[in-house]
């Protein structure tokens, strides 16, 4: 079943990409979609991960999951404009094995949430396929402004989207004993996502709606526990 929900995950990663392709999609503002992505990643990391994630025993592992995921962000940045500031623009190779390995930390988070709790397994998954869809927009968005053809971006979708399965189906190097600590790593991982990748960007001008969209997004998860 976790594998399933993985490729419900890559689906969704492939499918995000190929939106702008569509000509309704000019024209159309992500910033709200990256809001309500936010909202939904950081209320599923403060209202289900961490209640599962003994953070007492594991804090170190959430700060971990943070941090390894902002060098991961930010070593991509570090490859482009080396020791100077640049606007960080464009997707080369090192891009693609950086989301791949984030896609790969969040397939293997879906699995151990799984195995956890099937409930918490499913929100895990909609966590990620509500960050995911603004990341797939972008990734597009900014291969074809590079002018990139239409096969060079898929295939970088498909390769991104395919880790999820392979990260699921490496949870089972993951012994049960050691779930609480992947659930600490991976609520860290998604704070940094939707506090300092997706919030940052849904916010560079001041919208109210922005901020609807990210409340909006964060009460689906909490929504969910009740659900639960």
């Amino acid at each position: 079943m976790f594998i399933l929900l993985a490729g419900l995950a890559m689906l969704t990663d492939i499918l995000s990409g190929l939106l702008p392709f569509h000509p309704r999609f000019k024209g159309i503002s992500t910033r709200y979609v990256l809001a309500f992505a936010s909202g939904t990643v950081i209320s599923a990391a403060f209202f289900e991960l961490l209640p599962e994630a003994s953070v007492t025993d594991n804090w170190a592992y959430l700060g971990a999951g943070f941090f390894i995921l902002y060098l991961i962000d930010k070593g991509l940045a570090l490859h482009q404009c080396g020791e100077h500031e640049c606007e960080v623009t464009g997707v080369s190779w090192v891009t693609v094995l950086g989301m791949a390995a984030d896609n790969i930390i969040d397939g293997m988070g879906i699995a151990v949430a799984y195995l956890t709790k099937p409930a918490l397994g499913v929100i895990v998954t909609l966590a990620v396929i509500a960050h995911e869809i603004p990341q797939g927009i972008t990734t597009t968005l900014v291969m074809k402004g590079q002018g990139f053809r239409l096969s060079r971006i898929l295939a970088t979708l498909v390769v991104a989207g395919v880790m999820y399965p392979i990260g699921a189906s490496l949870s089972f190097l993951i012994p049960e004993g050691a779930h609480q600590a992947a659930i600490a790593f991976v609520a860290g991982v998604f704070i940094y996502t939707g506090a300092a990748a997706l919030m940052s960007e849904a916010h560079r001008r001041f919208n109210r709606f922005v901020i609807l969209s990210l409340m909006l997004g964060s009460l689906l998860a909490f929504a969910m526990k009740f659900i639960e």
